[in-house]
């Protein structure tokens, strides 16, 4: 299940948002996207789930919570 996750922290690394997925299930691949111009995050990312359950149970865990300063949200991408 590919997941959207929006309104990450600026100095969220790709790194760190696997993990923060991973203790979810596991994740077949995770993308942050990098403004081209600056090189800083755009705040938004893809995490691929490798099962749909983990996408799931990941979506109830981390929709609307805290990462640093800023309140998350996560959903399902088209």
């Amino acid at each position: 299940m590919k997941l959207m996750a929006l309104n990450l922290p600026r100095d969220m690394d790709e790194n760190t948002l696997a993990r923060l997925f991973k203790n979810y299930g596991n994740i077949k691949g995770c993308t942050l996207v990098m403004d081209e111009k600056t090189g800083k995050s755009k705040r938004f990312g893809f995490v691929e789930m490798a099962l749909e359950h983990e996408g799931e149970i990941a979506i109830k865990a981390l929709h609307g919570s805290k990462q640093g300063k800023e309140k998350i949200r996560v959903k399902k991408a088209d």
